[in-house]
């Protein structure tokens, strides 16, 4: 039989195998958390040089249900640290980009709008932003420099969060869990088919569960799977 990301008879021929060696508890925390998993929101993240911002990326999209991280690393890499996101990358998907045309491209290419998060244009607030417009993904910049030129350029709207204070910005991470946080909230709130599709949803049980099964293949292999 061929795997193909259509094909729901492949996927849960395998996870009913699989099933067989997990409780039905943790089974049901699979399946709560599938229910508020979404692509229709995600991020992409320009050049992040810090470890510990690169895993507070990774644990916020984890935690708020953002399946899917973009991440451009020409000039440094993505490398979350393990003994911060203490697993969480496991359960989402990282896309890695060799250029910011090419994440662009690719994102834009799926019907995302291109939501570049900066201080520095009259844009909307997180209050203000239309989440039901279609699907976004925000853009974080580097820790120092902030979004590139490019991004800037090519974005189709921008977003920024208001001070109150003399501080003009907030670091990236702090930036992403509040923008996240509230974006992910009134998404759900007010956005129709925001959930994972059904064939979306099998697949990626099929990988949560081959993840927590230990041997997994050399079980699927063994029952002609």
């Amino acid at each position: 039989m061929t795997n193909t990301a259509n094909d729901r008879a492949w996927y849960d021929a395998r996870t009913a195998c699989l099933s067989e060696f997990m409780t039905a508890e943790r089974i049901a925390v699979f399946e709560r958390v599938l229910d508020m998993r979404t692509r229709y929101m995600t991020i992409l993240t320009e050049n992040t040089y810090h470890p510990q911002n690169a895993s507070a990326l990774v644990r916020h999209c984890e935690a708020f249900g953002l399946q899917n991280i973009h991440t451009v690393e020409t000039l440094c890499k993505f490398n979350p640290n393990t003994h911060i996101v203490r697993g969480t990358d496991k359960w989402i998907d990282l896309h890695r980009h060799g250029s910011t045309t090419e994440a662009i491209a690719a994102l834009k290419g799926a019907g995302y709008r291109i939501v570049a998060t900066t201080p520095h244009r009259e844009s909307c607030t997180p209050e203000s932003f239309d989440v039901t417009r279609g699907r976004f993904a925000l853009v974080f910049g580097t820790e120092h420099a902030g979004i590139s030129e490019e991004v800037m350029a090519s974005a189709d709207e921008y977003l920024r969060i208001p001070m109150c204070g003399l501080v003009e910005s907030l670091n990236v991470s702090a930036s992403a869990a509040i923008l996240i946080y509230q974006l992910s909230a009134r998404m759900r709130a007010s956005v129709d088919g925001w959930r994972l599709t059904d064939d979306e949803r099998a697949e990626i049980l099929y990988r949560w569960m081959r993840e927590s099964v230990r041997d997994a293949d050399r079980i699927l292999e063994r029952r002609g799977l």
